[in-house]
C-alpha cells in the first residue's frame, strides 16, 4: 500500500480546504442572488423567478405568465442586471486591490486609498457636468473616468518617487493626498454648476456610488472589463507572488519589474475607470476583501485571485441588498454601506500593522 508523506499531505489538505471554500462561496453567491431578487421596495414571489428567467432566456412562453407585467419587468429589467453588475463591480474592485497591494507590497493599498477612484470620479463628473470628452459619444463618461484614474495614479506615483524608487509607505500617503485633491476638485465643479439640476444630482449621487442605474448594457461593459482583466491577471500570478517578496528579490528571480508593474498599473487603472464610470465611487472593497481572503486561503495569488473574486462579488451583492432595503422605499448609496464596513476595518489594519506607516504600534 502506497504511503502518503506529510509533505504531500499538507498541499493536498490546503487544496481541499481551498476547494471547499470556493464551493461554499458559490452556494452563498447563489443564495445572495435569490435573496437580492426577492427583496426590495416590491417583494417577489420566489416561485416565479425561475419561470420569468427561463421565458426570457429562451424567448418563448414555456411557462404561462400568471404574474403581473411589472413584476416581470422588475425581475428581468431592474434587479437581475443590477445583481450581475454588483458581482462584476465587487469582483473587479477586489482584483484592483490585489494588484495595488502587490505593487506597493502594502496591505493598506487599494484604488480608493491611492486616489485612483477619486480621480476617476472627477473625470466622470466633468464629463457629466461640462460635456468634456464628448468626442467619445456615449462612452464619454467611461473615457473621462479612465483618464481621471490615469492622471491620479501617475500623480501619486510621481509624488511617492524618491531617488527613482517608489516606497509603499510614500505611495499610500501620496494616494490619500491625491484622493483629497481630486475630491476637492470635484466638489468645486459641482459648486459652480447649476444647483438642483439633473446633472448636479447625478454627479452627487455618482460620488457616493450607486447601482440604481444598472442596465443590461452597463452590466455587459462591467462584466467584460472584469473578465478580460481577470484572465490577464491569472496568467502572471507567479510574478505577483514574487513581487510581494520585494523588488530586489523579484529581479534576482528573473521577474521583469518594469513589464510587470506596467501591466499592474494599466490593468488596475482601466478596470477602476470603467467600474467608476458605471457605478460611481465605491470605497474600501479593494482594501477589505483581499485582506480577509488572504487570511483564509493564503497569500498565493493562484488561490487568492479566484477566492477574492467570489468574496468580492458576494460582498457587494449583500451591500446592494442592504442599500435597497434599509431605508425602503428610498435607496441608500452603496458607497455609504461599504464605507460603514470598510472604514472601521481600515482603522483596524492601521492599528494592527506595526509597520504600516514605517513606525510601530
Amino acid at each position: 500500500m502506497q504511503k502518503i508523506s506529510f509533505k504531500n499531505a499538507l498541499p493536498l489538505k490546503r487544496r481541499s480546504q481551498f476547494l471547499f471554500f470556493c464551493l461554499s462561496m458559490l452556494l452563498l453567491l447563489l443564495a445572495a442572488l435569490i435573496v437580492s431578487i426577492l427583496v426590495g421596495s416590491v417583494n417577489i414571489d420566489p416561485s416565479i423567478i425561475g419561470k420569468v428567467i427561463v421565458n426570457k432566456l429562451t424567448g418563448k412562453q414555456l411557462f404561462e405568465p400568471a404574474w403581473e407585467k411589472n413584476v416581470e419587468s422588475i425581475i428581468w429589467t431592474l434587479r437581475l442586471p443590477r445583481i450581475i453588475l454588483a458581482f462584476a463591480v465587487g469582483a473587479g474592485l477586489s482584483l484592483c486591490g490585489i494588484l495595488m497591494q502587490a505593487l506597493t507590497k502594502n496591505s493598506l493599498a487599494d484604488p480608493y486609498v491611492l486616489g485612483i477612484s477619486s480621480g476617476a470620479s472627477a473625470g466622470a463628473v466633468c464629463a457629466i457636468l461640462f460635456g468634456w470628452f464628448s468626442f467619445a459619444g456615449n462612452y464619454s463618461v467611461m473615457f473621462g473616468a479612465t483618464i481621471g484614474a490615469v492622471i491620479a495614479l501617475l500623480l501619486a506615483m510621481r509624488v511617492a518617487t524618491i531617488h527613482n524608487r517608489i516606497t509603499s509607505t510614500q505611495l499610500v500617503l501620496a494616494g490619500i493626498a491625491v484622493s483629497a485633491l481630486f475630491s476637492a476638485f470635484t466638489n468645486v465643479c459641482i459648486y459652480h454648476s447649476e444647483t438642483g439640476s439633473d446633472k448636479v444630482n447625478t454627479a452627487l449621487y455618482w460620488m457616493l456610488g450607486s447601482l440604481s442605474g444598472a442596465t443590461w448594457e452597463k452590466m455587459f461593459y462591467g462584466l467584460v472589463a472584469f473578465l478580460v482583466c481577470a484572465i490577464v491577471i491569472a496568467f502572471f500570478h507567479k510574478s505577483l507572488d514574487v513581487l510581494m517578496l520585494g523588488d530586489d528579490t523579484a529581479a534576482t528571480l528573473g521577474v521583469d519589474l518594469r513589464k510587470t508593474k506596467t501591466y499592474i498599473i494599466v490593468l488596475a487603472t482601466i478596470l477602476t475607470g470603467i467600474i467608476v464610470s458605471i457605478s460611481g465611487v465605491i470605497g474600501f472593497v479593494g482594501l477589505v476583501i483581499p485582506h480577509i481572503t488572504r487570511s483564509i486561503v493564503g497569500s498565493s495569488h493562484r488561490r487568492l485571485i479566484p477566492a477574492s473574486i467570489l468574496v468580492g462579488g458576494f460582498f457587494l451583492i449583500v451591500c446592494d441588498v442592504i442599500s435597497r432595503v434599509i431605508v425602503s422605499p428610498q435607496e441608500l448609496s452603496i458607497g455609504v454601506v461599504t464605507s460603514f464596513f470598510g472604514a472601521p476595518f481600515f482603522l483596524f489594519l492601521i492599528r494592527k500593522s506595526k509597520n504600516a506607516f514605517g513606525g510601530r504600534s
